[in-house]
């Protein structure tokens, strides 16, 4: 078995980094050459607290988040059901409860200009294809599917900041032409291709933000892109308020305008990860990131010199180079771990996009119920930051999936009682936005260097999975049946949520030196306890 104590237990600790000496090349010698990543990336992070090139890095990235929620939820505001009135006072077959398009367009009209939304401009509300209204929104998210499948994979390849460049790019421009669109089947064309792009985003945030720091940062690291998009969510019912009287294009304009400029700032203020960079060889460019990381409190650290003297000496894991296909198929106990991890995101997606979008019927203001349900990550992120590095991944997952799932399904049968229902809701959504959160940090502590970009990508659009899935459930149940719907989802959100038991718990532990001796471990973990 290989040596499970960490390195870090013999350089300084984190909290004197300032007042000894950091290592240097002679240390590192007595501590054996280094073989794996970990094992020459740790000395280095774990010699320094999280230093401000690291912090401004990590505030960086995952500023992509804003901007990714902002197109996410746009469709709310551009795609929405304008308000109506009747023009002639003494129509009584006019009233509120009339269906406009059994009416003369001479006894009703728009509250606002026509071009505020794609359904009043392009007179969607009677079109007699039922799926016309919807089909931008689904078209976003079957592109964030196909996205996932083929970025996250590349992501692994082409490394985590050129592919959240790319997924930045793509889903800006297809924002802008959205702008000049000129029917609905253009639209809903680009909306595919601002999914494909924003599918890349945050999965290279939450990757390339964890490798940029040492691993006991990494889960609060990893939460403070959530964080970054919830503020995106919050400022979107802000925009669209602003914009109410203009055209609906001019709220894309103002989303993606930004985003372009972001792309810029990333391309030439942002480091690749340097696990990636040491994971494909290229350890010159690995060892200068790394001294930029720490540069500012460890000069009497030999970077060059380490680099000279052991770049012969690196012999970095064969499986970095291999695809994941490939190593699914050669490593089975991967490919169970990934599919359960799947499993699970695509129950709590069930609930995640479920609950806000079957239930938000509420008597609110536009404007302001969006802004309620963006607030309510808030909290879910907070107790993610603060209890990521106290709380055990597995038993809290399963937890907060029964949680949201029991809710959800008493949410309809208490349908009598709005305020229990309201709560019910609320409780429901909140546990599915904590687990969410909860489970990508998971997932990329889960699956080592080689492979983590495209895990966490699969496990998200699996989540993404789940929204697209969990509309059709309700609506299959009509007006006719709408506890059984609610039922369907709570069941399988429990069950799904339930099945991280069977994956090996990651809190606490230290990661193998590669794949090959997780394999030799015999119970197909990549973690082991520290010291034994």
């Amino acid at each position: 078995m290989a040596n499970s104590t960490p390195l870090l237990s013999h350089f300084p600790s984190a909290k004197n980094c300032h007042d000894q000496e950091p290592p240097n090349l002679n240390t590192l010698r007595q501590l054996n050459d280094p073989s794996s990543l970990e094992e020459i990336i740790d000395p280095f992070f774990g010699s320094c607290e999280i230093e401000w090139p690291q912090i401004l890095q990590v505030i960086l990235v995952s500023l992509a988040c804003f901007f990714e929620a902002q197109q996410t939820f746009i469709t709310i505001f551009t795609d929405a059901i304008p308000t109506w009135h009747c023009t002639q006072l003494n129509n009584t077959g006019c009233n509120s409860k009339s269906n406009i398009c059994q009416l003369s367009t001479n006894e009703w009209n728009w509250d606002k200009p026509i071009y505020t939304s794609i359904v009043s401009e392009w007179s969607l509300h009677c079109s007699d294809n039922l799926i016309l209204q919807g089909l931008p929104a689904s078209s976003f998210f079957i592109g964030c599917l196909f996205g996932g499948l083929i970025l996250g994979l590349l992501g692994d390849t082409i490394g985590r900041k050129t592919m959240l460049f790319f997924g930045c790019l793509i889903m800006s421009m297809a924002s802008i032409f959205i702008a000049f669109s000129n029917n609905i089947w253009m639209y809903s064309a680009l909306r595919f291709l601002s999914g494909y792009g924003r599918a890349a985003i945050g999965s290279s945030v939450l990757v390339l933000s964890s490798e940029s720091v040492a691993k006991q940062y990494q889960g609060q690291v990893g939460t403070v892109g959530f964080l970054i998009s919830t503020l995106g969510f919050v400022s979107l019912p802000g925009l669209a308020y602003f914009s109410r009287n203009y055209s609906w294009r001019v709220l894309y304009l103002w989303t993606c305008l930004p985003t372009i400029i972001y792309c810029m700032l990333l391309q030439f203020c942002v480091y690749e990860s340097p696990r990636w960079l040491l994971s494909k060889g290229k350890n010159r460019e690995a060892f200068a990131v790394l001294k930029t990381f720490i540069a500012p409190h460890c000069k009497n650290l030999s970077l060059n010199d380490l680099v000279l003297k052991h770049d012969h000496k690196l012999k970095i894991d064969n499986d970095f180079n291999q695809p994941l296909i490939k190593i699914l198929l050669k490593k089975r106990w991967i490919l169970g771990q990934l599919l359960l991890a799947v499993s699970t995101g695509f129950g709590i997606g069930l609930m995640y996009y479920g609950m806000p979008l079957g239930l938000g019927n509420f008597s609110l203001n536009l404007y302001l119920s969006t802004g309620l349900n963006a607030l309510l990550e808030l909290p879910a992120f907070l107790i993610v930051f603060f209890l990521v590095e106290k709380c055990n991944r597995r038993s809290t997952l399963v937890g907060l999936s029964v949680l949201s799932g029991v809710c959800g399904m008493l949410c309809m049968i208490v349908d009598k009682w709005k305020v229990l229902q309201l709560v019910l809701e609320l409780i429901s959504f909140f546990s599915a936005c904590t687990a969410f959160d909860l489970l990508l940090i998971y997932t990329s502590e889960l699956f080592s260097t080689s492979i983590r970009n495209a895990t966490v990508s699969i496990v998200w659009q699996a989540v993404v999975l789940g929204g697209v899935v969990s509309p059709v459930l309700v609506d299959a149940g009509g007006d006719r049946s709408k506890i059984l719907p609610y039922l369907v989802l709570g069941i399988m959100t429990s069950i799904a949520g339930s099945l991280v038991i069977f994956l090996p718990e990651t809190k606490g532990l230290e990661l193998c030196k590669n794949m090959e001796e997780q394999a030799q471990e015999g119970n197909g973990s990549p973690y082991v306890m520290n010291g034994v």
